[in-house]
């Protein structure tokens, strides 16, 4: 549990920065800070993925809420108009905790109200309740008034008054629906308010700083159809804002299903260890449906599903949690898309057809697959669904595919063409890309010697005898060409990129992939130069730098309008998933020795004390890279949580498959602890 008392919740500065989030298995969500108050357009009480996992709209973006003593208003909400904050219901606000969903604990002269927000898995619905918790004036007559505001966006956008609202309540017993446009889902309110009345207004110029301090649009107006209202005094306030008309006579059994759930998904977690169980919880959020199989949403809020975060969190988000059917139908899914030899790089948010501008992608799938066979031995499945797939995509790098990508006579793999981003580095503003990186990248060469040494495994498992040599024979030949051209003698490491006579000797985090993956393509000496090197310039509290602060390109800061940002993105800023393959390569090249894996661990603890700052029970997108490194990016992001977890779980204690469907086994030992109180009123 994360719980937040007088002292943050009524702070501005404090409680704004940290925020709730639920999701629904569809890709929508419900979100906000732990005041109430909106500080994104992505933040909304029911964001509704009608295309799941994308087509996300903002339909109900917030409730405005006014506890009333015996005829005495006190709001509950809060909101940022121009030069205001009105109304301050966070003045009230006692308590706020993730137990295990998000209650907000209101004190009003003796009476004290919980809110409680979750959502429902499988369906677009959030279920919102207010209930007495202590009454110290039980002659007073109590109630509660409820103004739904709805946006009816899509979640990049915002709304503004309008005159093609459809201002319409259709009324049924415990239940009003609106139909603001056509063509969009209805809004179901299912309640067991006494009283509707339907008005019609529209409040305006909302302001959300996070999209002020992004440089994007940051004002909306919403529109409140009709009020509620409730006699608390007689029974707890009930509502259920779906797409679908629903009772609010299902809440308890919807609520004893969510904590379930809940409860199943702490305790996937393999290990007996704090972190990992708040970490295998952040993982159920991200595994979504895609028609009738799963995918993994890369980030909260704006993110879809990208084929190279689902390709590396996979391990983290499925495996180590034991959800072996579902990685199974993360990789059907997306190696059903494999075309012309490459996985698609997102899926778009409207659903159109996937997009395939990625050299990385594509390699991270043979990791995910290993990883798969050792956790699960089933051999049948990569045989029958996978190995037919890989071996096509094989052949389509050594003979040539889209953007260049093409399989050189030295056996390393180059790729580029001007204007297109392929590896994970890859911000572009219009037509500037960053870090173009065309030519031979060094993790993409990892990453393609790699993936020759799983297909000679596969092979060798399949009787394919043919393959085996010649898989072998390419790895050996990349193997070979890798060691011949990427070394640095002059910086100790490895060269970040190769584009024909143009070697580019920044200080990156990519050569850590060239000791982290499974099938290592250096020698052990020059792999602990490669991790003393990272260490010494990337190694930050919460990830690794992009960029060494001593380069010219340095920027420290993540902040600024969109061209700001991006400029920044890959120039220094930090990430917290590139600790997973940190840590793994400095417990490997450490030998697995105790003293590597307490070190590994300790570099853990920020980011276990981040859960409670900035996205609540998750693990942000990038941090500043300069002190001091304020959270940055997505709140919630799928790979910062799987790596740390997979780091955790297999390099910090130890626990690795050792064989497929062999139970593995480690020796104990003794790690710091990962959880306790901080100076910042924070209980976990």
């Amino acid at each position: 549990m994360i719980e937040f008392d007088r002292e943050i919740c009524g702070d501005l500065d404090a409680s704004l920065r940290r925020e709730w989030l639920e999701t629904n298995g569809l890709g929508g969500f419900s979100s906000s800070t732990i005041i109430g108050l909106n500080s994104r357009r992505y933040h909304g009480l029911l964001v509704a993925a009608t295309k799941p996992p994308v087509g996300r709209m903002v339909m109900l973006s917030k409730l405005e809420e006014t506890f009333f003593v015996d005829g005495r208003p006190f709001d509950l909400s809060a909101n940022r108009y121009p030069g205001v904050i009105h109304p301050e219901g966070f003045r009230y606000l006692k308590q706020f905790r993730l137990d295990p969903f998000p209650v907000f604990a209101y004190e009003i002269e003796g009476i004290e109200i919980e809110k409680t927000v979750f959502m429902v898995q499988g369906e677009n619905t959030t279920v919102v309740q207010y209930a007495l918790t202590q009454n110290d004036q039980p002659s007073k007559k109590l109630s509660l008034e409820i103004r739904p505001l709805v946006a009816f966006r899509d979640y990049h956008s915002l709304t503004h008054e309008n005159n093609a609202i459809n201002p319409a309540v259709e009324e049924h017993p415990g239940v009003a629906s609106i139909t603001p446009y056509s063509g969009l889902p209805s809004l179901h309110l299912a309640h067991n308010a006494v009283e509707l009345a339907k008005v019609g207004d529209w409040y305006r110029n909302f302001e959300y700083d996070a999209e002020r301090e992004r440089g994007l649009d940051f004002s909306e107006d919403l529109f409140n159809p009709f009020v509620l209202r409730f006699d608390l005094g007689l029974r707890p306030a009930l509502m259920i804002a779906s797409t679908e008309k629903r009772d609010v006579a299902q809440i308890a059994q919807y609520r004893q299903i969510e904590v379930a759930q809940r409860r199943d998904a702490v305790a996937s977690s393999p290990i007996d260890d704090g972190f990992a169980r708040d970490l295998a919880s952040a993982a159920d959020h991200y595994i979504v449906s895609r028609g009738d199989q799963k995918t993994v949403i890369a980030g909260y809020h704006w993110f879809s599903d990208w084929g190279r975060d689902t390709m590396i969190a996979l391990p983290g988000l499925t495996l180590l949690t034991g959800k072996y059917d579902v990685a199974g139908s993360i990789l059907r899914t997306f190696a059903q898309h494999v075309d012309q030899g490459m996985l698609p790089n997102r899926f778009p948010d409207a659903g159109e057809t996937p997009e395939y501008n990625t050299v990385d992608a594509t390699l991270w799938l043979f990791e995910a697959t290993r990883s798969f066979l050792a956790y699960t031995g089933d051999v049948e499945f990569v045989r029958n669904q996978l190995y037919a797939v890989f071996v096509e995509i094989i052949s389509w790098h050594v003979r040539g595919t889209r953007y260049g990508i093409k399989v050189e006579p030295s056996g390393l793999l180059s790729s580029g063409e001007q204007g297109v981003q392929l590896t994970w580095m890859d911000a572009k503003v219009g037509d500037w890309v960053v870090t173009p990186r065309r030519g031979m990248p060094v993790e993409i060469q990892a990453l393609w010697y790699n993936a020759l040494c799983i297909m000679a495994d596969l092979a060798g498992q399949f009787g394919d005898e043919a393959g085996q040599e010649r898989y072998r024979e390419m790895a050996t030949a990349a193997k070979t060409s890798f060691n011949r051209l990427f070394w640095n003698d002059d910086t100790g490491c490895l060269y970040d990129v190769i584009n024909g006579a143009q070697l580019d000797s920044s200080i990156r985090p990519n050569q850590i992939f060239a000791v982290s993956l499974t099938h290592r393509i250096l020698s052990s000496e020059r792999a602990r130069r490669v991790v003393d090197k990272v260490q010494q310039q990337l190694l930050t509290p919460y990830g690794l730098r992009t960029l060494s602060p001593t380069d010219p390109q340095y920027r420290g800061r993540f902040t600024g309008g969109p061209l700001e940002r991006d400029g920044a993105y890959h120039q220094g800023t930090v990430w917290p998933w590139l600790m997973g393959p940190f840590i793994t390569a400095f417990v490997k090249v450490n030998g697995g020795s105790d003293s590597a894996r307490r070190q590994a661990s300790a570099w853990l603890a920020p980011l276990c004390e981040h859960l409670a700052d900035g996205g609540l029970g998750h693990i942000s997108e990038v941090f500043d890279g300069s002190a001091p490194q304020r959270p940055g990016g997505c709140v919630a992001q799928a790979w910062s949580a799987a790596e740390i977890l997979r780091a955790l779980v297999e390099d910090v204690h130890g626990l690795r498959p050792t064989t497929p469907a062999e139970v593995p086994s480690a020796h104990a030992v003794a790690l710091p602890p990962h959880a306790g109180p901080d100076s910042d009123g924070v209980r976990r």
